[in-house]
């Protein structure tokens, strides 16, 4: 690809400097354009500045009207999801693609190593949330051996990798990793649990999985496991397995209770993931926040990559 896509990020938080920083460092497909936030003196800003990115406190407004604007093909909003439903309009209206890294899930669901090569036609897409990123592929990585009646999940990270929007924005956290574990992951019902860690010093992200099938081969499962692990690997490194793949069996005369569901038989799987973050910009132990980032640069140059070759194929 000879032409970079040029980008923006509204917010210049934790989340939306982490990426600009990802993007100037490793991207070959995206060239950063504008940084945008609400706080002159933020420290995103600041060093947007510092690394030659044009810049605008003025929100999304104070975008429109930079001449960069014009240029622009894929907007990130690392903002929060109140904030997204005015952003995804203005962009989508000037044709602009947008991803979103808030829990809003206006656009189609995309977990890179699941679906990502789905919906990348679409003016809005969604990157679910730090949760859903680590754990969906596992619940998919079962379901697609053993079919999934119930997937549970518990994201735990540190207390400090979660910031002003990460918190306000818990309710949607839940519902919005809920509904993508099934939406996305495969489950017939999905339940999504963060808990933030006060732990000093801080811990890096763990997330625990359960999932429950009527039926399925153990060695299967664990095979289909450590291959999506590795497919995450290829955009976030630090995700890795804490320990072997689990199973307990459950039988008519031992069986699991699930509220819902009742007394049931079958296999119930659980897998226990770390996510160490690269530390472009935020610690190590913030793999919820990196994991997120690398999740959406991946699938915004795929999108780039997609558009280009429409338009060397239509030229």
């Amino acid at each position: 690809m000879s032409i970079k896509t040029k980008v923006a990020i509204i917010g210049s938080g934790n989340i939306g400097t982490d990426l600009m920083i990802k993007i100037l460092r490793t991207s070959k497909t995206l060239s950063m354009a504008v940084m945008v936030g609400v706080d002159p003196d933020s420290d995103g800003l600041a060093r947007a500045k510092s690394m030659g990115v044009e810049t605008t406190h003025q929100g999304i407004s104070g975008l429109v009207a930079m001449p960069e604007w014009h240029d622009i093909g894929i907007v990130f909003d690392a903002t929060s999801a109140g904030a997204h439903a005015n952003h995804a309009k203005v962009c989508n209206q000037a044709g602009k693609v947008i991803v979103d890294l808030t829990p809003a899930a206006i656009g189609p669901f995309i977990v890179p190593a699941v679906n990502g090569d789905d919906n990348i036609d679409q003016l809005n897409v969604n990157m679910v949330t730090c949760g859903g990123q680590a754990t969906i592929p596992i619940v998919n990585a079962v379901s697609r051996v053993a079919p999934v009646l119930y997937a549970e999940i518990v994201a735990s990270i540190s207390s400090k990798s979660a910031g002003p929007g990460t918190r306000a924005n818990i309710d949607e956290f839940t519902e919005t990793t809920s509904d993508a574990i099934e939406k996305v992951g495969g489950a017939k019902k999905g339940k999504a649990i963060i808990v933030l860690n006060p732990a000093e010093p801080p811990v890096m992200m763990r997330d625990t999985i359960f999932t429950f099938s009527e039926d399925g081969n153990e060695e299967e499962i664990t095979q289909s496991v450590e291959e999506m692990v590795k497919a995450v690997q290829s955009y976030v490194p630090g995700y890795r397995l804490k320990q072997s793949v689990q199973f307990e069996r459950y039988t008519e005369e031992n069986p699991l209770h699930l509220p819902g569901f009742g007394q049931l038989s079958g296999l119930k799987t659980s897998v226990f993931i770390e996510v160490e973050g690269a530390a472009h910009y935020l610690p190590s132990y913030a793999g919820n926040l990196d994991i997120m980032t690398s999740a959406a640069l991946k699938t915004a140059e795929k999108i780039a990559i997609a558009r280009q070759n429409k338009v060397e194929n239509n030229s």
